[in-house]
């Protein structure tokens, strides 16, 4: 009997990259205050805004009154996890558990690409593409959003229940999990795995209402939010400066918002767009007719593409979120996936140039800076568009001309894998 091995070189080599990488992204951070760097912008969002929040969540309650409070419940489970880790600083305390989020993501991804007929691509599109966003990562609390849907895709074949809790659990802390389990094969694997999404997210939405006081205030100021000068309407707004709109930038609900003549009018399209792609994604799952190994994560990329591009807030931590799913894709074989994830790639380190080294000309509304976030939204609107297009034709039933078409071909991830086993 034929037993599948795994050497520890290709392993081995992916462990020094994720401490290379994550020791740089380390440096980064202390060495935040420089202008190239943002000038501080990315670290205070952990030592003034989150620890604020602790204090109020210590108390007993969500920030019901704050208009930066924008968050499902679960969010603040997260932000008081640091408060106990003893003989640490609430920043260093939130440092150290993202960075535990990051390995245990890694861990995931190692796992399921040393598993018979996978591939360790996706672990290294982690492992490298993370990086690409700098210290961002490190100081906002996507990551862990980012481990609870990477662990509900990878836990959903051999056990739907487990796939359908971590996915609850992610829904509760930043709502876009919940998308992750669009693509469960449709039968008793979908029946068990949003049925048990819906029962854990219930219980555990009831725990948190228990302990916190107005666990859906995060609704009001949410439903409040403008255009985001990053989104696809904001650059379009932005554009338009040029030709003599009178907007102008304003800090507001936690982000740098346009206001001025039509903004409301581009939010509701924006709306209008997300309502489209909800539509677009039930039509693919009512006519899928083929199911593969693969269609569960290229569903969920899918799905959360084309959720933030009609995004009102196209924020630059959302790009971890993407290279998550993207590299759970690149753990099979059979992914229809790949060009979009050299995509994601791409406007992750553009989305970098633009926040935090660039963002100043961001927000001036520069020709450098509106051509840069249109060349970072126009890699994230093709990448859906493609994801989306490559998703519908994997889900038509295969041709039944000849048997090759059943045949896995040989592909990118072969190659890493070859390259990584004679390191």
């Amino acid at each position: 009997m034929n037993r599948h091995r795994v050497t520890p070189g290709p392993v081995l080599t992916l462990f020094a990259v994720w401490l290379a990488t994550r020791a740089a992204m380390l440096w980064l951070l202390l060495h935040d205050g420089s202008p190239l760097l943002g000038g501080g912008s990315v670290a205070r969002e952990v030592w003034r805004l989150y620890f604020h929040w602790y204090g109020v969540l210590a108390h007993g309650s969500f920030p019901a009154h704050d208009t930066l409070w924008q968050y499902p419940p679960g969010a603040g489970a997260v932000l008081l996890a640091p408060g106990l880790l003893p003989g640490l600083t609430y920043f260093e305390a939130f440092v150290l558990l993202t960075l535990a989020a990051d390995a245990l993501i890694a861990a995931a991804l190692v796992r399921a690409g040393t598993r018979p007929g996978r591939s360790l691509l996706g672990a290294g599109v982690w492992l490298g593409g993370l990086p690409l966003l700098l210290h961002l990562p490190l100081a906002r609390h996507d990551v862990e959003v980012t481990a609870l849907a990477v662990l509900s895709l990878l836990t959903l074949k051999r056990s739907p229940r487990a796939g359908g809790v971590f996915g609850a659990l992610g829904a509760l802390v930043k709502g876009w999990p919940a998308l992750v389990l669009l693509g469960t094969p449709p039968g008793r694997a979908t029946r068990t795995a949003w049925g048990w999404a819906a029962v854990s997210g219930a219980g555990a939405f009831a725990l948190l209402a228990l302990f916190l006081d107005r666990p859906l205030s995060f609704l009001r100021e949410q439903g409040g939010r403008g255009v985001q000068i990053e989104s696809l309407g904001g650059t379009a707004l932005n554009l338009a400066r040029h030709a003599g709109w009178g907007g102008r930038v304003r800090y507001q609900y936690g982000a740098m918002e346009l206001v001025g003549p039509h903004v409301h009018a581009v939010a509701t399209v924006s709306l209008a767009l997300t309502a489209t792609a909800f539509g677009l994604l039930v039509l693919w799952r009512v006519r899928a007719r083929h199911w593969g190994e693969a269609t569960p994560y290229d569903a969920a990329l899918c799905a959360v593409l084309l959720f933030t591009v009609t995004s009102r807030v196209i924020s630059p931590q959302y790009l971890i979120w993407l290279l998550g799913l993207a590299a759970v894709c690149l753990t099979s074989r059979h992914t229809r996936q790949r060009p979009v994830a050299v995509l994601v790639l791409a406007a992750s380190a553009l989305s970098t140039v633009a926040y935090p080294m660039c963002y100043r000309e961001v927000i001036d509304g520069t020709w450098a800076g509106c051509l840069l976030m249109l060349a970072r939204d126009g890699l994230l609107l093709a990448a859906a568009v493609l994801s989306f297009v490559r998703l519908w034709g994997a889900s038509r039933p295969p041709s039944a001309e000849s048997g090759r078409s059943a045949q896995p071909r040989p592909d990118s991830g072969r190659l890493v894998d070859r390259a990584l086993s004679a390191s």
